[in-house]
């Protein structure tokens, strides 16, 4: 009975320690910085927002995006896409990595047997075999070091989690935004292409009446121009079409799928035009990209609690329970227990500043990520912001362009009109046709970027990430909670 009470003692000052252990934390208090930014969006750009209209970050972006081509594409680079692959691996690390730093907080125990052969005081011989179980330089975590590096741990796992997420969010509007360039690209290249026909035409009326000295060379060099201009813009649209769809191709991870449906015209029906804005506040909860930062930030803030800990004596617990004997018949028998145990406090007195260093790297980290968390929120309100201006705006300018290019239109088939009936000069029906080309293009252009704009409103809003069914079988193979 004697031979048990040693064992009973240290299990028990074991377990002391284990619940003394992270009683005390140095780190600093966590309070989320105040949003260097205003309450609201500039009111002007706020329309009213629709009866039952869903947040953009509720809205998955099936619903959002209406082009049954386009929702083919962004499902292939969901799965292809070699970005958002190397995202997923990197929580795959960061997880491994916080399960290291969560294995550190427990003792680890190990089994092994010694065989000693050593002179005892007589001067003969002696062996002497043991087996058990070893516990090995557990440090006892009174300053809560080891805990405060697996909350930083732990944090970095959140963070690139939502970077994940992030990714995820802008791989779907970047497909989407590659995918309207060459709608728009497409749209060009009709525009330019019934313009390089009406110069043809032009052209060869020109030549007939040059031939016939109905007209001045002046005026055929002018009309040969303009044609060669004409050809110029096409050779031009079809390298930017072929970019565009380039990088389309890359965004989804592999070539154009050969039976993807017709594309929609582009227009704002590609995608839906109800989006509210909500309160600058909630982007808080709804960015990925600033609930990383925050976690980016949570971490440096553990990291001065572990910094400030290795200012204070390191306390570790090595010990063995098993059986010994001079006799290796004898391992296992009645009254061959046996229990060792060492305690170390380790104070370090002179370390030529590395302590204060290293508590001085930990507080401007932290003032770093104070900064890049601030500097985050003000990006995304920015972008939301941004983003409204062109919704409030983009609408009446493609209007005004269109009511232009139709005026254009007008003006060139009475120009042409006149100059065949000899009222006009042919430099009136020249100035006519550039002024309906570029009119016609800004048309295109102001649609692709209306278009644009709401997919950068959703985006900026928090749109494209929605949890996937599999949320509660993956959350229980994932780290536990942050604790209090």
């Amino acid at each position: 009975m004697s031979e048990r009470r040693p064992v009973r003692t240290a299990v028990a000052a074991a377990m002391a320690g284990a619940l003394m252990a992270g009683c005390i934390n140095l780190a600093p208090s966590y309070q989320r910085p105040a949003a260097p930014v205003a309450s609201t969006y500039p009111p002007e750009t706020l329309p009213a927002t629709p009866t039952g209209a869903v947040a953009a970050a509720d809205l998955d972006w099936h619903q959002f995006y209406a082009d049954p081509r386009l929702k083919r594409l962004i499902e292939a680079g969901l799965v292809n896409n070699r970005d958002l692959r190397i995202a997923v691996l990197n929580i795959e690390q960061a997880r491994a990595l916080y399960q290291v730093r969560r294995a550190d907080e427990l003792p680890t125990l190990g089994a092994g047997f010694t065989a000693q052969r050593a002179p005892a005081l007589n001067g003969k011989l002696v062996n002497t075999y043991a087996v058990g179980v070893a516990v090995s330089s557990y440090e006892i975590d009174f300053f809560g070091r080891i805990r405060n590096l697996s909350e930083a741990a732990l944090a970095q796992y959140l963070a690139t989690a939502e970077a994940r997420k992030t990714v995820h969010i802008t791989l779907i509007s970047s497909i989407a935004s590659a995918y309207l360039a060459v709608l728009a690209d497409d749209e060009q290249l009709r525009v330019t292409r019934q313009t390089l026909a009406t110069r043809e035409d032009s052209l060869r009326l020109t030549k007939l009446k040059f031939d016939y000295g109905a007209t001045s060379e002046l005026d055929y060099r002018q009309a040969e121009s303009l044609l060669e201009g004409a050809k110029a813009a096409l050779a031009q649209a079809l390298r930017q079409r072929s970019q565009d769809e380039n990088a389309l191709v890359q965004l989804i991870g592999q070539p154009l799928p050969p039976d993807l449906p017709p594309p929609l015209p582009l227009d704002s029906a590609q995608v839906t035009a109800d989006l509210p804005a909500g309160l600058p506040s909630e982007l808080l909860e709804r960015r990925p990209d600033i609930r990383a930062a925050e976690e980016s930030l949570i971490s440096a803030n553990a990291n001065i609690g572990a910094a400030k800990a290795a200012f204070f004596p390191h306390i570790t617990l090595t010990g063995t329970f098993g059986t010994a004997s001079t006799e290796l018949s004898g391992l296992f028998k009645g009254g061959t227990w046996a229990f060792t145990g060492t305690a170390q406090a380790l104070q370090t007195i002179f370390d030529y500043g590395r302590n204060r260093a290293n508590l001085d790297v930990a507080n401007v980290s932290r003032d770093i990520a104070v900064a890049q968390y601030e500097r985050a929120i003000q990006a995304a309100f920015r972008e939301v912001a941004d983003a409204l201006a062109g919704r409030a705006t983009l609408g009446e300018q493609l209007r005004a362009q269109i009511a232009q290019a139709n005026a254009e239109s007008i003006r060139f088939r009475l120009s042409d009109l006149r100059y065949r009936n000899g009222v006009a000069s042919y430099l009136e029906l020249l100035d006519a046709q550039r002024a309906l080309f570029v009119a016609q293009l800004a048309v295109v252009q102001i649609q692709e970027a209306q278009v644009q704009n709401l997919v950068q409103l959703y985006r900026a809003l928090g749109g494209g990430w929605t949890e996937p069914a599999t949320a509660a079988t993956a959350a229980a193979s994932a780290p536990a909670a942050r604790t209090p």
